[in-house]
C-alpha cells in the first residue's frame, strides 16, 4: 500500500508540471522565433570580409596604399640592422651556374646547363616561348636609370592624379613597362592603355614583363602606333589620368599641339590630370601669354610643376601638369 500511495504521487505530480512545462515550450519557441526573424533582417556587413579591404579595392575613402609610409622605411632599415647586413661586392656567388647576363644569353642558346627537351619534343613543351634577350632582360637597361626608377614614377602620378583601381589610364610611349607594370597590377583589368611605336619595345612588354609578372588577366590595350594616333582605343573612353615621360622630348612641337587636341575630350572633366616629364618646352617655346592662349583653346589649364624624390636612389622627377577646365 505505501508503494501504491507513493507511486500514486508521484503520478499526480507529473499531471501538474506537464502544462507548466508545455507552456514554458511554447513561449521559448515563440522568443526564439522573433529573435531569428530580427537577425535575418540585419543590415550589417558580414564580418568575414574586412570593410577596409573592399572599399580601398573598389575606390572607397580608405585607398589602397601606394607609397612605402615612414613605418614601412623604419621596419625595412631594422630588418637590415637585426640581420647584421652590409653591402659586399658584386661578384658570382657559388651556387649551380653562376653567370653574367651575356653569360646566361649564350648558355640559353646553346642549351648549356640547362635540362631541356630535344626535338621533336622541343617545341610541345613551352606555351610562349621568349626569345633568350628578354628572358636575360637586357631590355632593363635601355632607361639610362635603374629599372627600379618605374616604381617612382607611378608613385607620384597614382597619387597626383588620387587614382583608384577603377580609373583609367593612358601612358603615351610605355616602352618596356618599366612604369606601366605597377599601374597594370594596382587597377582593373583592361583600365591601362598605352601607345608605342618601337616594336622591340612591345615584344619585351607582350612577350616578357606581363607573362612573367603574372599579368596577362589584366589584359592591358597596349596599341603599336605613332603620330598620336589614338582611334584604337575607342571614342567613348574617358581617362583620369594621361601621362608621358620623356616622350614629348623626341616629338616635334606641332605633333605634341596635335596630340594634346586630340585627347582633351577623352580626359575626365576637372578631375582627371595629363601630366609631361622633364620640360614643356612645346609650349613654352611659344612664349608664355601664346602658350597659354593656346591651351586655353584646347580646354586645357597648366596647373604647376611638381617634383617627386626616388625611394632607392638619389633622384627625382619633374612633371607638369594640365587639367581640362570645362566639359
Amino acid at each position: 500500500m505505501a508503494l501504491t500511495s507513493s507511486s500514486s504521487s508521484q503520478q499526480k505530480g507529473v499531471v501538474i508540471t506537464v502544462p507548466v512545462l508545455v507552456l514554458a515550450v511554447s513561449v521559448a519557441a515563440i522568443f526564439l522565433f522573433f529573435l531569428l526573424s530580427s537577425l535575418s533582417t540585419c543590415t550589417c556587413p558580414p564580418s568575414v570580409v574586412p570593410s577596409a579591404a573592399v572599399s580601398s579595392y573598389h575606390g572607397g575613402s580608405d585607398r589602397e596604399k601606394i607609397s612605402a609610409t615612414k613605418e614601412d622605411i623604419e621596419w625595412v632599415r631594422d630588418q637590415i640592422y637585426s640581420n647584421g647586413l652590409h653591402m659586399q661586392d658584386n661578384v658570382l656567388r657559388k651556387g649551380i651556374n653562376p653567370r653574367t647576363r651575356e653569360q646566361q644569353l649564350q648558355d640559353l642558346r646553346q642549351y648549356k646547363g640547362i635540362s631541356h627537351y630535344e626535338s621533336p619534343d622541343a617545341d610541345n613543351h613551352t606555351a610562349l616561348p621568349c626569345p633568350g634577350e628578354l628572358l636575360v632582360e637586357q631590355h632593363h637597361s635601355n632607361y639610362g636609370e635603374p629599372w627600379a626608377g618605374g616604381r617612382d614614377v607611378f608613385e607620384f602620378l597614382a597619387e597626383a592624379s588620387k587614382l583608384t583601381p577603377d580609373s583609367r589610364v593612358l601612358e603615351i610611349g610605355c616602352g618596356t613597362l618599366r612604369v606601366g607594370l605597377h599601374f597594370i597590377r594596382y587597377l582593373s583589368p583592361e583600365h591601362f592603355h598605352c601607345l608605342e611605336r618601337d616594336e622591340l619595345s612591345l615584344m619585351a612588354a607582350l612577350r616578357y614583363e606581363l607573362p612573367s609578372q603574372g599579368l596577362l588577366h589584366k589584359r592591358p590595350k597596349i596599341v603599336r602606333g605613332e603620330d598620336m594616333e589614338f582611334s584604337k582605343f575607342g571614342s567613348d573612353v574617358v581617362y583620369d589620368l594621361i601621362y608621358a615621360s620623356a616622350v614629348f622630348l623626341h616629338m616635334p612641337d606641332k605633333l605634341v599641339w596635335v596630340g594634346l587636341e586630340r585627347l582633351v575630350n577623352k580626359l575626365k572633366p576637372y578631375d582627371g590630370r595629363i601630366f609631361v616629364s622633364h620640360n614643356i618646352k612645346f609650349c613654352s617655346r611659344l612664349g608664355g601669354e601664346e602658350c597659354t592662349k593656346r591651351l586655353t583653346s584646347l580646354g586645357l589649364e597648366y596647373i604647376g610643376k611638381q617634383t617627386h624624390d626616388s625611394l632607392l636612389f638619389n633622384h627625382y622627377e619633374i612633371w607638369f601638369g594640365f587639367r581640362r577646365f570645362k566639359t
